[in-house]
């Protein structure tokens, strides 16, 4: 079996003579897809402002588009509502860099970031949660902790985007994972949410008994969500976080032994017929399991918060549907993997950039965020309503109850890697196999 790694600690799968990053795969597809393009479609701009022109500029790096800084603001986005705010506010102009898959070709929108900070290209970086740890090590991002909008952070938030004590990175929302659940066909067959792993296997089991071919609808991406709930119920929620990460970075405790569970719970769905790994396995997200779900041949899938919002995705069912969290030794857990904007070390604007995410990111332009894409905000003091489905999830978010996909101040990749080892598990590698991967991506952090 071929691994392929990067400078990092983060794998690369070698495919069709292209290196595809799951980091960035599955992260921007969920955390930016509410940031709209807003400018023309298929036009190669580059749009960092021209500083004759405007006084006091800040660029950012970002998948959006602006293409005039002073056009009219009839169908921005959310997030250009908050960069408008803190334009008008402190008298600035703030130009997009974009990028764009097609100007870039093999380079990820990963790469890209990282280069651009690397040389110091720009001010302000939206960037996802494996380029915030190597950034943050390499000492690129700017330690954002003296913002006034952290006091209203969520500790989780701060956990999350933590490197050697600085905090480098702050998101517009916090992405949350859960289980997309058939609520009739539940109640058809006289079975309870599942809490834990043994009770969701029994749901599957009956299932698949009464007819069910997969109980479970699943895709290359997101089945990662399961080994993260069950890996780290207890670190993240019995109250000795810190210590047990500290553990883990020195090599004092091993990642192989908090993944091995969740594998083997994978495992044994697989063996079971619960979820079709081959079909799991060549699927993209939603592409393999959405219409299965919507039409009531499976019960049960896994998304994003948004896609109960999202009519394309899960946000118009026939039946009842509810969200809930991830099956583990704690109940029903919320998986939240963060993204985050960061300031370069060395930005040309490093003043007025810090402005401006402590505009976009206080607690006024949150709400507006929010308000807007119907999301989970980082601030604790914003709370807007969600649809009904979605009630569980966030009650349990609220509760401070929730395990992170992602988490800078892990030595360890975790969201990519752990998508990447779990896809070696739907090809046929063992457990054994996959934890001794584990072991070798920890061995390869601490010679570093």
């Amino acid at each position: 079996m071929e691994w392929k790694r990067k400078k990092g600690g983060v794998m690369k799968k070698k495919r069709g003579g292209r290196l595809w990053k799951t980091a960035a795969a599955c992260m921007a597809f969920a955390a930016f897809s509410a940031i709209a393009a807003c400018g023309d479609e298929g036009q190669d701009r580059n749009l960092a402002v021209s500083e004759e022109e405007y006084e006091r500029v800040v660029n950012l790096y970002s998948p959006m588009e602006k293409t005039d800084p002073n056009a009219e603001n009839v169908a921005r986005s959310a997030a250009d509502k908050a960069i408008i705010m803190a334009e008008e506010k402190l008298g600035v102009s703030v130009g997009y860099i974009t990028y764009t898959a097609e100007n870039y070709q093999d380079k990820t929108y990963d790469d890209v970031a990282l280069d651009r900070a690397r040389n110091d290209m720009d001010d302000i970086y939206l960037l996802n949660p494996d380029v915030i740890r190597t950034l943050g090590e390499e000492g690129k991002l700017m330690d954002l902790s003296g913002l006034a909008c952290v006091e209203n952070l969520r500790d989780v938030v701060k956990t999350a985007n933590t490197v050697d004590g600085k905090l480098v990175a702050i998101p517009q929302e916090v992405v949350v994972y859960g289980l997309f659940v058939n609520k009739d066909m539940f109640e058809e067959y006289h079975l309870e949410l599942p809490e834990t792993p043994e009770e969701f296997l029994e749901c599957c089991r009956v299932f698949k008994e009464n007819g069910i071919e997969t109980p479970v609808g699943a895709n290359r991406w997101w089945l990662e969500t399961f080994v993260l709930a069950q890996a780290y119920a207890d670190l993240y929620n019995g109250g000795n976080t810190e210590a047990e990460i500290a553990a883990l970075n020195s090599g004092e405790s091993r990642y192989s032994d908090y993944m091995r569970p969740g594998f083997e719970f994978l495992q044994e769905m697989i063996d079971c017929g619960y979820i079709d790994a081959g079909k799991a396995y060549v699927s993209e997200a939603m592409e393999g399991e959405r219409e299965d779900f919507l039409s009531q041949k499976t019960p049960i899938v896994m998304a994003y918060w948004g896609a109960a919002n999202t009519e394309t995705a899960y946000g118009k069912t026939d039946f009842d549907m509810v969200v809930i969290g991830f099956p583990s030794s704690r109940g029903q857990m919320p998986v939240m993997p963060m993204t985050g904007y960061g300031i370069g070390s060395n930005a040309e604007h490093a003043e007025d950039a810090k402005d401006v995410l402590d505009v976009i990111l206080s607690d006024e332009a949150l709400l507006v965020y929010a308000e807007t894409n119907k999301v989970i905000s980082p601030s604790k003091n914003v709370e807007v309503d969600c649809v009904p489905a979605l009630k569980p999830l966030k009650d349990r978010i609220e509760e401070n109850i929730c395990v992170l996909g992602a988490n800078a101040g892990m030595k360890v990749e975790q969201w990519g890697n752990i998508c990447l080892i779990v896809r070696e598990l739907l090809n046929g590698a063992t457990v054994d196999e996959c934890m001794a991967e584990f072991d070798r991506l920890q061995d390869e952090s601490l010679a570093e």
